[in-house]
């Protein structure tokens, strides 16, 4: 999902060993004694009875879904000088499709997930009296750099439950499968391959070998930070008894090597994370993203693993909830990851982002009428080749003519955008940097990643997501494209 310009700083990644941080790993002595309802047979406590104010989960969508309506139809008003100027040179049809695009829609979503950020106040996640026991899988393809650091993170965690980790080397020409052979950690093991499959394949192999009721996926270069698997077991826990997948919280490990990644970190940080937290709130997150998530097992097995596709994570959370299961969000299970480090990585781990998007479409149609809050969601990714087509065939070219004193597009009635955009991205970071707060964790200045972000992201994003749509569309080749 694509986000709008920030206005403040982006973070300072944290990617340490245990004992080279343990002064920021936040442990919260005071928290309540262990709920006796939070036990490894799934069950989830009830609400307080004793809480004076509760305002349902219904009830707060339905005053986001208001508030957003209101905002479009006044939105609409403000434009109807901008259609109509437009129109008069392009057409009426031409003149809806850009101003839809730009300006409507955009502020539509926009003041529908600031009210979702305001009202959300989900119970805290508790400790457990038993946590279940986890199989944590591991995909590496030519992994060699990261591998060993990945380890080590989960060898830190300390989790108090009892744990496996399997790392499925997919056929790698480095020296991957060597180092995971020479770890130290007993809980580690290695599957190999016969040769390069995909991460599907890999990920469906590590299932079947695995034993236990809990499965976490973990990318080969990621790294889990302070209490992130407790943190996301507990999560999954303290949420709805219909949920069965949680999201943890991605962030960028590598931000500092060049512009192109500390325009990511801004992303992860800012955008991402709130959108997530939001669609939890209305009981769907879009995507449990195979970097960082946990997932019920039986409920893998009766999907049938994971698609091989480009968008395996994509069309796996969209088969939970199209049988009507809830995929949550652990807004403070941290996971650093390194992110594409140069443009043409990134431009084509974004067309996969997309592609992966249409894939789930096609597999699961019947998600656009299931009766239920999340389905909105669904509708805003029906509506994103519109917004992502709208910026890039008109949006754009409407700056380059604005330089040029003609304002067809881009011009004073754009400025009408402003102060939902400003609203959206202050409550965006104040959140986050409550939750890193939580943590002992510090923002950090960015300044090139902001201007980038700011300025640069959409002319490189949108029109990459493009490219996505139409290379699905036409069947071209698919590759895995990151790497």
């Amino acid at each position: 999902m694509q986000q709008n310009t920030g206005i403040h700083r982006a973070i300072q990644p944290v990617a340490k060993a245990r004992t080279e941080v343990d002064e920021h790993n936040l442990v919260d002595k005071t928290e309540a004694p262990a709920d006796p309802q939070l036990r490894r047979t799934g069950r989830r406590p009830q609400r307080d009875q004793s809480q004076r104010f509760y305002v349902s989960v219904q009830a707060k969508f339905a005053l986001a879904f208001m508030v957003s309506l209101v905002w479009t139809v006044v939105s609409t008003l403000l434009a109807l000088p901008w259609l109509h100027d437009l129109a008069a040179v392009v057409s009426w049809p031409v003149a809806i499709f850009a101003v839809g695009g730009i300006a409507v829609l955009p502020g539509m979503m926009n003041a529908f997930l600031v009210t979702g950020l305001l009202l959300d106040r989900r119970p805290p996640r508790k400790p457990l009296l038993d946590y279940p026991a986890i199989s944590i899988l591991v995909a590496a393809y030519n992994e060699e750099s990261s591998i060993a650091d990945t380890l080590r993170s989960i060898a830190q965690q300390e989790y108090p439950g009892e744990f496996e980790v399997l790392v499925i080397d997919d056929g790698s020409k480095d020296a991957t499968a060597a180092i995971v052979e020479a770890n130290p950690y007993p809980w580690a093991r290695l599957l190999r391959q016969p040769r390069n499959m995909g991460k599907a394949a890999a990920l469906n192999r590590g299932l079947a070998e695995s034993k236990h009721d809990y499965v976490i996926t973990l990318d080969a270069d990621s790294f889990l930070f302070g209490d992130a698997l407790a943190r996301l077991v507990e999560r999954y826990f303290s949420d709805p008894s219909s949920t069965r997948a949680v999201a943890g919280t991605m962030l960028v490990r590598n931000s500092r090597k060049n512009w192109v990644t500390r325009a990511q970190e801004w992303d992860y940080f800012h955008g991402i994370a709130a959108i997530k937290r939001v669609q939890s709130l209305f009981q769907g997150t879009m995507v449990a993203q195979g970097a960082f998530s946990i997932y019920d097992r039986e409920a893998l097995v009766e999907i049938g693993g994971w698609q091989d596709c480009v968008g395996e994570d994509i069309v796996l959370t969209w088969a939970m909830l199209v049988r009507g299961w809830r995929v949550g969000h652990a807004e403070d299970a941290c996971c650093f990851t390194n992110v594409p480090d140069n443009l043409r990585q990134f431009v084509k781990q974004r067309q996969r982002w997309s592609r992966g998007m249409m894939e789930a479409f096609r597999q699961h149609p019947r998600i656009l009428l299931a009766p239920r809050m999340s389905t909105l969601f669904v509708w805003w990714n029906v509506l994103f080749p519109w917004l992502d087509l709208a910026y890039t065939l008109c949006f754009i070219p409407g700056v380059i003519l604005a330089g040029f004193g003609v304002y067809w597009v881009a011009g004073p009635m754009t400025l009408v955008l402003l102060p939902m955009a400003l609203l959206m991205n202050y409550v965006m970071y104040r959140i986050g940097v409550g939750m890193f707060a939580s943590q002992n964790l510090r923002v950090r200045r960015n300044v090139l990643g902001f201007l980038v972000y700011a300025f640069t992201y959409s002319l490189i994003l949108q029109p990459a997501s493009v490219v996505g749509y139409l290379s699905e569309l036409f069947g071209t080749r698919k590759t895995w494209g990151s790497k």
